[in-house]
């Protein structure tokens, strides 16, 4: 037995995935999610209005010091416990054990929620990145609807069920391509825009760290705050490499590597690119957000490249953003796998089920796509709804990063360290982490602007926490019948620590062929 599948028998899973992905391959997963330039693209309507330049820059950079927190935290979890479980194994481990059983069934379901939109947003805005081509080609007399934005959207999902049931090897191997792409267009923009934006575009030092232009209608304060949404929307996602970690060598390295490499590679590479923008964008805010194509980045490159630049470059965008959606699905389906293979989610025995032909959780794929599909749907009840799709993806993450985090410091349980350790700084990082989590999930709840009437009022809540309150609802009615948390597949002749027969349960549901069991999880390595 390697060390790889002997470390996950430790947990109590047998090995069923191959393990393909190279540490750096890992980090290509990673960082194409998180994917700069066509990330930022995505959510400058979001960013320029709350302050402009100064928003925009500052924002980012007091952004990123916390997300360097939170990737810190994470990296240390990984490290610590690679499973393709993450989130609600962690919380399981560690939290209190009266508590542990509803704690991790709660996030796995979140988390599940929270991956699923994820893919519809970055899918949805692929969707909108296309047309918006066709729009500026045809010189803005095609005008995209609802049903057209939606038509698209569905056919990259099917597009991505495909490639995402690809076997392992052909996954990883994609990754190095993705990074190469996501490397040369942030490279392209950085250099391309200063080179080709024409005179009466550019804006000096002065305009872009100091020009404070407030258009939202809240206060210049709290503005500010809300301008962090751009990096948070941007840089995320830190539990992907970990949904992966089953298939990745010597993950407990490779996991932190591919975490904290990207964090540090998007949080600089996105100033860089926000840098870009701010100094070339004009200084006519308002004609930029309200542009007829709905896309602030789409106008910054017709200025700076005019048609035939634009189109050539943001065909890169698409693609870049065709990889990402590609590998959020990657991820989700690992969720869900994981989940299902501890029996909680309805069909568990068809969803935990890996293709003999790919050696890939086919079924898994197809239900994370079909759940975008119908996140999607909310498109047709307008751009509020739409805006709750990307908000509630970085909500539920906040929520599931937050929980075992908390879990570890005052659950009681033992945390055994990874090779990826921050010793004594360890509390105060993950204290510093969770405090802005937890103060971002409260400014992620308001709408665009003060005084919303109905169509623009920010549905996060509503979206949230109905998946909060469903899952509740079915773990009490019934999931606390025989939901025991993370199970035991891997084969009973491996040791594991601290063990005990009261603490093996039958499956009452039928879902597996294995014993249900509650470890202990005072594990070690």
């Amino acid at each position: 037995m390697d060390f790889d599948q002997s470390i996950l028998a430790d947990l109590g899973y047998k090995q069923e995935f191959k393990r393909d992905f190279s540490k750096i391959e890992l980090f290509g997963l990673s960082f194409s999610i998180v994917g700069v330039v066509q990330s930022i693209a995505s959510i400058l309507v979001y960013s320029i209005p709350y302050g402009g330049p100064v928003s925009m820059v500052w924002g980012w950079l007091t952004g990123s010091v916390f997300l360097l927190c939170i990737g810190l935290t994470i990296a240390e979890l990984g490290s610590s416990i690679p499973v393709a479980s993450a989130t609600y194994y962690w919380t399981h481990r560690l939290a209190a054990p009266r508590y542990r059983n509803y704690l991790s069934w709660l996030i796995g379901y979140v988390n599940t929620a929270g991956y699923t939109s994820g893919v519809a947003g970055v899918d949805y805005s692929c969707a909108l990145a296309i047309l918006t081509a066709a729009s500026i080609s045809t010189d803005g007399n095609y005008i995209p609807t609802d049903g057209h934005i939606y038509g698209v959207f569905c056919a990259l999902l099917l597009l991505h069920t495909f490639m995402a049931s690809l076997p392992t090897k052909v996954l990883a191997r994609i990754q190095l391509i993705s990074v190469i792409l996501n490397v040369g267009v942030f490279l392209a923009f950085i250099v391309a825009i200063p080179a080709a934006t024409p005179q009466n575009f550019k804006n000096n030092a002065k305009y872009v760290f100091g020009h404070f232009e407030n258009l939202s209608g809240y206060s210049d304060g709290f503005a500010f705050f809300l301008s962090l949404l751009a990096p948070l929307w941007s840089v995320g996602g830190f539990d992907s490499s970990v949904h992966i970690s089953e298939e990745a060598r010597n993950a407990r390295t490779a996991v932190p590597f591919a975490i904290m490499t990207t964090t540090i590679l998007g949080c600089l590479f996105g100033f860089s690119t926000i840098l870009a923008v701010t100094f070339n964008m004009g200084n006519d805010l308002a004609s930029v957000v309200g542009n007829p194509f709905g896309q602030p980045m789409a106008a910054i490159l017709l200025n700076s490249l005019g048609k035939r630049g634009l189109l050539a470059f943001w065909a890169f965008i698409i693609i870049t953003l065709f990889i990402s959606g590609m590998d959020l699905l990657i991820a989700t389906s690992r969720q869900i796998f994981a989940f299902s293979r501890d029996g909680a989610l309805p069909m568990s025995k068809m969803l935990y089920r890996i293709s003999p032909l790919t050696g890939t959780p086919i079924n898994a794929v197809c239900l994370g796509a079909v759940i975008a599909a119908l996140w999607g749907l909310l498109s047709f009840a307008g751009v509020a709804a739409v805006t709750a799709v990307f908000t509630s993806g970085v909500v539920c993450q906040y929520l599931c990063y937050c929980t075992p985090v908390i879990s570890r410091f005052i659950g009681g349980q033992k945390f055994t360290p990874g090779p990826f350790y921050l010793g004594k700084l360890s509390g105060p990082v993950a204290t510093l982490a969770t405090l802005f989590m937890l103060f971002m999930i409260v400014v992620l709840q308001f709408p665009a602007a003060p005084h919303p009437i109905a169509q623009d009022m920010n549905y996060t809540v509503v979206v949230v926490g109905g998946t909060v309150l469903l899952a509740t609802g079915y773990y009490f009615i019934s999931g606390r019948y025989w939901f025991v948390g993370p199970v035991v597949t891997a084969p009973s002749e491996v040791k594991r620590d601290n063990l005990s027969e009261s603490s093996i349960r039958s499956n009452t549901k039928g879902e597996h062929n294995v014993d249900m069991t509650v470890l202990n999880r005072q594990w070690s390595s």
